[in-house]
């Protein structure tokens, strides 16, 4: 099985590379460039870590550096990190009482013209909704347990979080705007992690049918919610979901572009690997035009 996985990745790596290069010609080159965001931003565990503080993960693969690379920009700096809600935009954020990372809106300044931020999904907790789903439904292989634990008083709480969201966005395009009045902002979305058919691959990921279903209506949810912030507050949305179908966690090594609830590559669970970063550069690459 090894013997026929490795192609796979060798030859998914570099179709993706050369997406990469086709795009780098449609962009123009930068002023400085700034990347602001969370995990699926500074990319954990990708190779290779870099940044300070180290436990913001940072990774010289994610997709800020891979647009860097291709656009060349006057300069270039990275603060993204791990964790990182909205509210870490504007006060330092505490890596689990060890480091601290400094409020990343600190990075923007008046002379920059590009800004690419990835935030929403930890304000909106869709990690932590993956894990509870898998712990559910590690007993639950079918039905919609998952989905029933948390609808159960009447209303989706998920929902709520998801829209109340929005406008916590919202605040943080209007501040890298005014920080950074030059620059165009782009608002990167987040990509798809579950069968779009709700087809399970349990135990691999522990999720039944029903509840990648539930799952992939809500981070659904959050990209629409992320899409309307961007265009009420003069930015760009680039959605990543559509291009990454078909690369979920249940995919084989090579063609998975996400690690599942078990890592199947180099990168967090439920995060994207470096060939998904590399895709997520490819949509911010055909945004910028």
């Amino acid at each position: 099985m090894m013997r026929r996985v490795i192609p796979l990745a060798a030859a998914a790596s570099a179709i993706a590379a050369a997406a990469l290069a086709t795009a780098t010609t449609a962009a123009a080159a930068p002023g400085p460039y700034v990347s602001l965001g969370d995990s699926y931003t500074s990319a954990p565990l990708v190779p290779s870590p870099t940044g300070n503080p180290i436990l913001c993960g940072r990774s010289t693969n994610n997709y800020p550096s891979d647009v860097a690379r291709a656009i060349s920009p006057q300069t270039f700096t990275d603060v993204s990190c791990g964790s990182a809600t909205t509210a870490d935009m504007t006060q330092p954020q505490n890596l689990y009482g060890l480091q601290t990372n400094p409020p990343q809106f600190n990075a923007l300044s008046s002379s920059d013209t590009l800004v690419t931020e990835g935030i929403g999904g930890n304000d909106a907790g869709l990690i932590g909704i993956a894990e509870t789903c898998a712990e559910i439904d590690a007993t639950h292989p079918t039905g919609t347990a998952c989905k029933n634990h948390y609808t159960a008083g009447g209303s989706d709480p998920n929902v709520a979080a998801i829209n109340a969201t929005g406008p916590k966005v919202g605040a943080v395009l209007q501040g890298i705007h005014t920080r950074a009045p030059n620059a165009k902002v782009l608002l990167v979305g987040y990509p798809d992690g579950l069968p779009v058919n709700g087809t399970s691959c349990w135990p691999l990921v522990p999720l039944s049918s029903g509840d990648i279903r539930y799952f992939n209506s809500l981070e659904q949810q959050l990209n629409s919610v992320l899409q309307q912030q961007a265009a009420a507050n003069n930015a760009t949305f680039v959605d990543t979901w559509n291009s990454s179908i078909g690369h979920d966690a249940c995919k084989l090594p090579g063609v998975a572009w996400v690690n599942g609830i078990v890592p199947n590559s180099v990168a967090f669970p439920l995060h994207p690997n470096q060939m998904g970063e590399r895709n997520m550069a490819n949509q911010v690459l055909a945004a910028l035009g």
